[in-house]
């Protein structure tokens, strides 16, 4: 009999604490919320993988605000365009902040990287760094050849195939556009097995971050747990911190001895252009403590994972589409045709005029975005979105893949449709798409992700007739991943075109 005294009395009690925290929230005008929002865990009952698509079916029922508690943490979790606007203009300020998990102490040093720093002093500073002295016009076009390079690279290397393994030769060529930026190296298709092994273990820590990012932290939402031993993510991600600061601190040595060296023998007084990592050392000289090893290992590991990753896997999931639908592939290469022609190959500048191509880049973004969940950010103070009440301290989750797929914004939204963006002028209709963010924390790269993503797709398209394996349709099953990658790594068939023999005889 007691027993059940004590069932009914925790009973009592939950169904006191849900109605009184119903009631308190409709009083304060929050966000709305689902019934109900259980103690302790809140609304993590709710959770299934992937998020972005368990967020899209809830605010496809309950609306495109919602104010949900995973755990201890109070979300806001917006799917609407308008809404998103809101708290990325009026509201930009507001949620400059990030978030503090796990991840972002520990891979992001202690919540000081480009990526997971608070809005300040600091992260103006490195945000300045990122637009102007190294993903500025200008220094993306002082890099200009190295791209060009990498693409004829890719290109004889296609030539020399039948069957090819899209993903690998996207991350290859992303990865050496970026170590060449970054350190002057070239991880794949050297003749130095050294280098290229070197490239591999870089590899295997990238794709680490991003799968551990990508991670699901109960840690982050119930603080208690690491009580009871449940820390197997924090030791994987100290793990990786030590990797990648022992890789990284390695290409610091490196380019540090290399400049000493070009300081002693450069007497003809000719201005070589610097590295990513040569320009953070000159700017170290002037203020060691500000721009130490930590901060550059930091900043050099961000511009990484932001420009390889997500550029490669945008150009696999463009070209699995392609495949699938043949009669795209072949309006691009007409296009292609007609503009630039058989005699010369397709550069950077041309993508402005093959608007075609450009339409099936932003399709590719909005069916299978790289971040189908924009970075976190943080209120710092008590703001109104939508008409309501969000306190400090929430948590901004903006659900692009939600948005991107609302059959209330796109016209039959799960179909590759490349000429629905037929007329934009290459924008992407405001805020029903916006694949780089927007607002302050918005990406730097952007520029150079549309450069290496326009050119090589357009080069792969412009030179080969690709084919899938067998008649059936390549898989687009989404993998588990910060990114959204495909689950199945794409591998076609592909054979140069006749009537580009005699360039690519010249390449």
């Amino acid at each position: 009999m007691e027993n059940l005294y004590l069932y009914i009395s925790l009973l009592l009690l939950t169904l006191s604490y849900l109605f009184i925290s119903h009631f308190r929230r409709k009083s304060a005008n929050q966000p709305p919320t689902i019934f109900p929002s259980l103690p302790i865990v809140g609304h993590l009952y709710l959770f299934k993988p992937p998020l972005y698509r368990t967020l899209a079916k809830l605010a496809a029922k309950h609306g495109p605000i919602l104010n949900l508690h995973f755990g201890s943490r109070n979300l806001l979790i917006i799917s609407s365009p308008s809404a998103s606007e809101e708290c990325l203009t009026k509201n930009d300020v507001v949620f400059a902040n990030r978030p503090h998990m796990l991840f972002g102490k520990i891979i992001g040093n202690n919540y000081t990287s480009l990526a997971w720093s608070p809005y300040g002093d600091h992260w103006r500073n490195l945000r300045r760094i990122a637009s102007i002295e190294i993903l500025s016009i200008h220094r993306l076009n002082e890099f200009h050849d190295i791209r060009v390079e990498e693409g004829k690279l890719l290109i004889r290397k296609l030539i020399e195939s039948s069957s090819v393994n899209v993903k690998a030769v996207f991350y290859e060529l992303t990865l050496n556009v970026m170590m060449r930026m970054i350190s002057g190296k070239r991880y794949f298709g050297g003749d130095i097995v050294a280098v290229e092994e070197e490239g591999k273990r870089f590899r295997e820590i990238l794709d680490e971050t991003f799968l551990l990012g990508g991670a699901a932290n109960l840690g982050d939402y119930l603080p208690f747990l690491k009580y009871f031993g449940m820390n197997g993510l924090e030791h994987k991600l100290i793990s990786l911190r030590k990797k990648r600061d022992v890789f990284f601190q390695g290409l610091i040595e490196q380019l540090r001895e290399k400049k000493g060296a070009d300081n002693d023998n450069n007497d003809n007084g000719i201005k070589k252009k610097k590295t990513m990592i040569e320009l953070l050392l000159t700017l170290q000289e002037s203020d060691p403590k500000y721009y130490n090893d930590e901060m550059i290992r930091s900043f050099v590991l961000v511009l990484l994972s932001a420009g390889t990753d997500t550029s490669a896997g945008t150009m696999e999931w463009a070209m699995s589409l392609l495949l699938n639908h043949p009669q795209v592939l072949q309006k691009a290469q007409n296009e292609i045709d007609r503009v630039v022609g058989k005699d010369r190959l397709v550069d950077e500048s041309d993508i402005v005029n093959l608007p075609y191509l450009r339409c099936i880049i932003n399709e590719t973004l909005r069916l299978y975005p790289a971040g189908p969940l924009l970075v976190p950010h943080a209120s710092s103070e008590d703001c109104v979105i939508g008409g309501y009440n969000v306190p400090r301290g929430t948590t901004l989750l903006i659900n692009q893949w939600a948005i991107h797929h609302d059959p209330k914004l796109w016209t039959n939204p799960e179909t590759f449709y490349p000429e629905r963006f037929e007329g934009l002028e290459g924008t992407r209709d405001g805020y029903k798409l916006m694949p780089f963010g927007s607002g302050r924390r918005s990406c730097p790269g952007e520029g150079l992700a549309v450069r290496v993503m326009g050119s090589t797709l357009g080069l792969l398209i412009q030179c080969f007739n690709w084919e899938r394996l067998t008649e059936k349709m390549i898989d687009m099953t989404e993998g588990p991943g910060l990114t959204m990658p495909k689950a199945e790594p794409l591998v076609a068939k592909c054979k140069p075109r006749a009537e580009m023999q005699s360039t690519l005889a010249h390449i």
